[in-house]
């Protein structure tokens, strides 16, 4: 059943350079584009009670695990009438309908990676012990399910004595505060280094993985932390959401986390190049401290995300805790992969039916639905104003784009901030080369001189990066398809035909770098994480720059005729779109 645990990082908020070409499911193990006929999905079983409502229980267990990449299983322990607002009946079928559940699985199934939640008493729990002893399964994650929200232990004496011989045959066991106060026998923690020293004294008595979850902590980090028998730990932040939809955030953290796990040991797997048909299984492969990092890192992350979502759902009267939503990444991943035509691009009149044609700022692009607000930094005059307004829906998606809030917040995790330094350090390499080609064909040598200086500040940009932040750092080595995309987009645009375009194209990276910069700088301090960042995007320097290209383009606009202006505010708003993708990606590679 368990897998054997090496010595894994220091405790703190860790960034592990493999996760930056950590696959997702369904992706090779080198992190390249995965092959359909040779990736395989871990068959992962909740064994654990019901939740008719389907927030928790083996019901949230199956949405977690499918959100996770896997493929669920479940043995039902215990029918539970229960909703959002509590448990209103359990009723725990006979003992023998559960090894006929397991038998009937098993005999069928290989299962990579099994869950455990709700057992409900020793009998069960002794049951379920027992069967997992004579069927070893490569991943199992505990869930020990001893106490409510409310406080009250659901569990005899001898059940959870009984539950406490079972922890050393589980890989991973994920309890909330008071369950690791029982299983400790301490009165529950209230930091989370009185959490980790309870957490590391059960790891080293056990031989288990304990995850400590910050949830029902204090503080603005509500994260979790992998505690090792070794008694090292990794540590994974994320910011407290003040939500209540949290339903089901047991169940759902340790499928996830089970599934994840599952995961990386089938591309251990793959990666030797060894197949099942091959006589290899999961089971043959090493669990190691790294892997349930990255387990944590992607369970923990997709979770939060499920909470943020929770109310979106509208399932529960109020009176309770709502579910969260699980899908809710998945619909994130859908709408950012459609390949439908940007709107503006395909625009022609406005709402009142008035032809786009450039011939005036009003008659340029199409309204935008939600109000962009005051810049920081003004527009030139009329065009750039109108390219402001025009804009408006995307930069406030910007402005809430979890990286974004996470990055003013300090909150980031810095494999996040890692892989977005990796692209950019891409990003600007070619956008110095983009700078260098507008500046070549300004027509006036302030024009040409204000390109070139930005030119060369962006390439030394990039040195900087690698000499700095990316020094010591694992990098993907290439360009993403979103900063392959970008790039491509504004060289071409620099080299068209119409000098208006390349300019209205290169303008976001300036205008919208600057605005993000100085809406975040409220949050700027000593102890700041990415103090440098802000300081940089949100000084003075670079927002005198932001004006002396502000004004450029309004000349270029000015003096550019009605169709190139039309083609030039397009080009605008699509590198505006690129620039919200850019801010994005980290999240779609490492979540």
């Amino acid at each position: 059943m368990k897998a054997e645990q090496p010595t894994a990082p220091s405790c703190a908020p860790t960034s592990n350079p493999s996760t930056l070409s950590n696959p997702a499911p369904g992706a090779s193990a080198s992190g390249a584009s995965g092959v359909p006929q040779t990736a395989r999905v871990p068959r992962v079983l909740s064994i654990a009670g019901t939740d008719p409502s389907g927030g928790a229980g083996i019901q949230a267990d199956l949405k977690s695990i499918a959100a996770s990449g896997g493929y669920g299983m479940c043995v039902t322990t215990s029918l539970v009438a229960q909703n959002t607002c509590g448990v209103r009946e359990v009723f725990t079928p006979p003992l023998e309908f559960l090894t006929a559940q397991l038998a009937a699985v098993f005999d069928d199934v290989t299962v990579d990676a099994v869950k455990i939640g709700m057992l409900g008493d020793a009998d069960t729990i002794r049951t379920v012990r027992t069967w997992l002893s004579e069927h070893p399964v490569p991943v199992v994650v505990l869930d020990p399910v001893m106490i409510a929200s409310s406080g009250d232990r659901l569990l005899q004496a001898e059940a959870e004595q009984a539950l406490r011989d079972l922890v050393p045959l589980v890989n991973v066991i994920t309890p909330n505060i008071p369950e690791l106060a029982v299983l400790c026998e301490k009165e529950p923690a209230q930091t989370f280094d009185e959490a980790h020293e309870q957490a590391a004294n059960l790891a080293a008595a056990t031989g288990t993985t304990v995850i400590v979850k910050g949830g029902h902590l204090c503080g603005q980090d509500a994260g979790n932390t992998a505690v090792f028998p070794d008694g090292t730990c990794a540590h994974v932040r994320t910011p407290r959401l003040d939500s209540r939809n949290t339903h089901g955030t047991g169940c759902s953290l340790s499928s996830s986390l089970a599934t994840r796990l599952g995961v990386e040991l089938l591309q251990h797997t793959e990666a030797t190049g060894h197949t099942e048909a091959a006589g290899h299984t999961a089971e043959q492969s090493v669990l190691t401290s790294e892997d349930t990092h990255r387990a944590l890192q992607w369970s923990t992350r997709w979770l939060h995300e499920s909470i943020a979502a929770g109310a979106g759902l509208q399932v529960g009267s109020g009176e309770g805790h709502g579910p969260v939503d699980h899908a809710a990444r998945a619909r994130r991943l859908e709408a950012a992969a459609s390949a439908y035509p940007w709107h503006h691009l395909l625009a022609t009149t406005d709402s009142e039916g008035n032809a786009l044609d450039g011939t005036s700022p009003e008659r340029l692009l199409p309204v935008s639905p939600v109000s962009a607000g005051e810049a920081v930094v003004k527009p030139a005059g009329p065009w750039t104003a109108a390219l402001w307004a025009a804009g408006g829906e995307t930069w406030r998606q910007i402005l809430d784009l979890p990286f974004v809030r996470a990055l003013g917040d300090g909150t980031l995790d810095e494999d996040l901030f890692s892989f977005y330094l990796d692209q950019d350090a891409l990003y600007l390499r070619d956008y110095s080369r983009a700078l260098a080609t507008l500046s070549a064909r300004a027509d006036t040598a302030e024009a040409q001189v204000h390109w070139a200086a930005g030119a060369h500040e962006a390439i030394a940009a990039e040195s900087q990066l690698h000499e700095g932040w990316l020094a010591n750092r694992a990098r993907l080595g290439g360009p993403s398809p979103i900063t392959m995309g970008y790039t491509n987009f504004l060289r071409a645009s620099a080299a068209g035909e119409d000098y208006v375009v390349g300019a209205a194209a290169i303008l976001p990276c300036y205008w919208l770098y600057e605005e993000v910069g100085a809406v975040l700088s409220s949050q700027n301090h000593a102890d700041h994480p990415y103090a440098e960042w802000l300081s940089l995007y949100g000084g003075e320097e670079f927002a005198a720059e932001v004006e002396r290209s502000l004004a450029e383009v309004e000349r270029a606009f000015e003096a550019a005729s009605p169709a190139q202006r039309v083609r030039a505010a397009r080009a605008y708003l699509s590198a505006c779109v690129y620039e919200r993708e850019f801010f994005d990606q980290a999240h779609r590679a490492l979540r």
